[in-house]
């Protein structure tokens, strides 16, 4: 399990899809004063170099946020998710990428709070590293998120946005999504919780799915990005998910309107489309 480092894919398609509904829901959260927690189960690094090292093996961030930096035509609300990138790069240049952990940062407000949890070991020394001087509002633990999930609710300000986002190298690591969502909703059935998850030709990802879909909460949006075809010898990623548990209402419309624009920019071939279904009360 803990071979897995998202150096290799910072910024690829996947990341851009998670990152963007991330910043929505973030975004919407920051339009009352209130404060907030924002949990991130597997946190990873924290920041990505792009021009060195692990993301140059693959280069995926070129058919990822790259295409959309390179757009001019992009919606506002996208915009917004890429000023978080914009602002840990030099004007017009792309050579760091936010993980999750520092795209939650950068719209966090003074009295909102961030914890983190990141098991690999290197990664957890980085993520410490990042945010050295921020403990009063940032907070990283090397604990297994799913564990770490259960410490933290219910949040003590009771608004919270909670990001599961595991690697999935492992078929228990689906399962495990849906046994943490159903203890976390017993715990604290008011926040939000996002879960992404990879386009595979397996069974797994669809079975989570249902899964999720089924645990009696009245409110969640599912929003699917497919990149390209599936490849013929049943390997690899062809796009990815993200679950929204307790959405923003205002959510369903704007992906509407914004995923064709990201779609046709990241798509890689005929196949690339998006399918969003919800249930919002």
């Amino acid at each position: 399990m803990l071979s897995y480092r998202h150096a290799f894919h910072a910024g690829n398609h996947a990341d851009v899809l998670k990152h963007y509904v991330l910043s929505l829901v973030l975004g919407y959260f920051n339009q009352k004063e209130k404060p907030y927690w924002v949990i991130d189960t597997h946190a990873g690094a924290g920041m990505y170099a792009l021009t060195d090292g692990f993301a140059q093996k693959n280069r995926e961030f070129e058919t990822g946020v790259a295409r959309l930096m390179a757009s001019d035509a992009l919606p506002e609300l996208v915009q917004r998710y890429l000023e978080a990138v914009n602002a840990v790069n030099t004007e017009g240049s792309l050579q760091l990428y936010p993980g999750s952990p520092q795209i939650s940062a950068h719209f966090l407000r003074d009295h909102d709070k961030l914890r983190l949890f990141e098991l690999h070991p290197n990664d957890f020394k980085l993520l410490q590293q990042h945010f050295a001087g921020k403990h009063r509002q940032i907070k990283a633990e090397m604990v297994d998120g799913f564990h770490g999930l259960k410490a933290c609710l219910p949040p003590p300000i009771k608004r919270a946005v909670v990001l599961i986002d595991p690697p999935y190298e492992l078929k228990e690591d689906y399962q495990r999504v849906v046994s943490s969502l159903q203890d976390s909703l017993k715990r604290f059935a008011t926040g939000t919780y996002l879960v992404w998850y990879p386009l595979l030709q397996r069974p797994e990802p669809g079975a989570m799915v249902q899964a999720l879909q089924q645990l009696n909460t009245q409110n969640w949006l599912d929003i699917r990005l497919q990149v390209e075809q599936p490849h013929a010898d049943g390997f690899g990623m062809y796009g990815s998910g993200m679950f929204v548990i307790n959405p923003p209402w205002q959510l369903p419309e704007i992906l509407s309107s914004s995923m064709p624009s990201i779609t046709e920019l990241l798509g890689l071939d005929a196949s690339a489309q998006f399918n969003l279904e919800y249930a919002i009360t």
